[in-house]
């Protein structure tokens, strides 16, 4: 069948079903809920929709594959020209595009014609597929698995998008323009990327050869507006009374680890405790991809650099920690610690950088001391254990962890004080934790939430002496008070 009898059959089957079925109403409906409370999304293993495993046929994917094929290679040159501004690439690749489909001589009317030169003008320009995903507020995460499989996050629940990527060919023109406009390259000697968006969110992506079945790529969003504190007593991930105190860890200068596995929400929960900082001290952050969008005015923000194709010009995390403790700070937050400069960072804590922030990568608390003693032994020093103990011991105040429930949802499980060590062993003191014997809902959502333990840490007398002062009741155990 011709595409121009394709389309003219599509147009009919259209019409046709509007007559039959006019009280229809379409099967996808926007999403509404908020990011970590909503529990409803499908979740991957259940019941599949019935369209979702098999993709619609789109009657126009030859033409818009060959009509993005031919405009790639009349403006590829320009596409990295920095004396275009983005708005004169996009006047001229359409003027283009619009050229190129006419000559097709495809019977389209007015709209058709626009939406399908939209459309080819996103996967030339823009993110093809991925484009309305990333505009959908309430998708969290986005993974493409090869062109014809993509997985999104919606309310921590994973399910199967309808969209794909004609070719693997557009896929990997996706992602060499994202890791193009942050400097970065991905090619067969050079397979794999983290990089980001304009807007801040995460990206990594990985090709053949290592990638078996064709490229993968994730992005791990960040919300257009940071949350804020209230947002995250809203969705239960913390409350009130603690919420309280770790305004005042920070204000008091307390170092602070946030600990957590992959996608807890450590970079939200690590951003909402900078926008504690007072406006009117000097930060310096430091990452591997710029995550972190601290409101604070005296910001400076570094981020490290992966070795050239010669192997050379590599800026690790753990050198620009050193550049910045000559840069006057006032206080230094670290992304994540996953390497030797976790033995500079507990060094700048204990040497007069007082009230840094940084996470790692760990299940609880104790998990998390054990993980930077092994980062510390990462950085080839050679140094007894107790001596890193110690280190950390005296570096490191409060350790917050964030998990990631079942009902999807990421909750601060403890709010935990490092007091010390009695013999080589550092003691801790859980604040905080999470009441798991609340039960949970109909809906499998946890109805619990962090609780004090009734135990005042020894911080509380730090804050005395500073002039910070919390309401008797914050560290009273609710649940001594429940049972009485």
């Amino acid at each position: 069948m011709k595409l121009t009898d394709r389309v003219d059959a599509l147009r009919r089957s259209g019409a046709q079903t509007q007559t039959d079925n006019p009280g229809t109403v379409p099967d996808r409906t926007p999403e509404t809920t908020l990011p970590l409370r909503e529990a409803d999304t499908p979740v991957v293993g259940s019941s599949p929709h019935p369209q979702i495993g098999v993709p619609p046929v789109d009657p126009l994917a030859d033409i818009k594959e060959r009509a993005a094929q031919e405009l790639f290679e009349r403006i590829g040159s320009r596409l990295n020209d920095a004396s275009l501004s983005e708005e004169q690439l996009h006047a001229y690749a359409r003027a283009e595009l619009s050229t190129i489909v006419t000559a097709e001589q495809v019977p389209l009317s007015a709209s058709e014609l626009a939406r399908l030169i939209a459309e080819i003008g996103a996967d030339v320009l823009g993110y093809g597929p991925l484009d309305a995903l990333l505009d959908d507020e309430a998708v969290t995460e986005i993974m493409v698995n090869g062109p014809d499989q993509i997985f999104v996050e919606r309310s921590g629940r994973l399910s199967r998008d309808p969209a794909r990527f004609t070719s693997e060919a557009q896929l990997r023109r996706v992602i060499e323009r994202i890791v193009a406009k942050v400097g970065r390259r991905i090619d067969e000697s050079s397979p794999l990327v983290d990089a980001r968006l304009a807007d801040g969110s995460r990206v990594n992506a990985i090709i053949p050869p290592l990638a078996v079945d064709g490229s993968s790529l994730t992005i791990r969003k960040f919300a257009r507006k940071p949350y804020t504190v209230d947002d995250l007593i809203r969705f239960g991930t913390l409350n009130a009374n603690m919420a309280t105190v770790l305004d005042a860890c920070v204000k008091a200068r307390l170092n602070i680890i946030v600990s957590g596995g992959t996608g807890t929400g450590k970079t939200t929960l690590l951003n909402v405790l900078s926008g504690y900082i007072p406006d009117d001290e000097r930060i310096i952050t430091i990452e591997d991809a710029v995550e972190l969008q601290l409101q604070q005015e005296h910001v400076i923000r570094l981020e490290s650099r992966p070795p050239n194709i010669e192997a050379k010009g590599e800026i690790t995390i753990r050198d620009l920690v050193r550049n910045s403790l000559r840069m006057r700070p006032d206080r230094i937050v670290i992304g994540e610690c996953r390497g030797g400069e976790t033995l500079d960072m507990l060094q700048a804590m204990n040497t007069g950088h007082e009230g840094s922030i940084s996470t790692v990568h760990s299940n609880s608390p104790r998990d998390a001391i054990a993980r930077m003693e092994t980062l510390v032994l990462m950085a080839g020093m050679n140094l007894p254990l107790r001596a890193i103990r110690e280190q950390i011991s005296s570096a490191v105040d409060v350790i917050v962890q964030i998990g990631r429930l079942k009902d999807g949802t990421r909750r601060v499980t403890h709010l935990t004080e490092v007091q010390g060590m009695e013999g080589d062993i550092v003691t801790l003191q859980d604040a905080f934790v999470f009441d798991y014997g609340a039960g949970v809902d109909h809906y499998g959502r946890h109805l619990g939430h962090a609780v004090a333990t009734g135990v005042r840490p020894r911080f509380a007398d730090r804050f005395k002496d500073l002039g910070i002062t919390l309401p008797p009741e914050v560290f009273q155990s609710e649940l001594i008070a429940r049972a009485s």
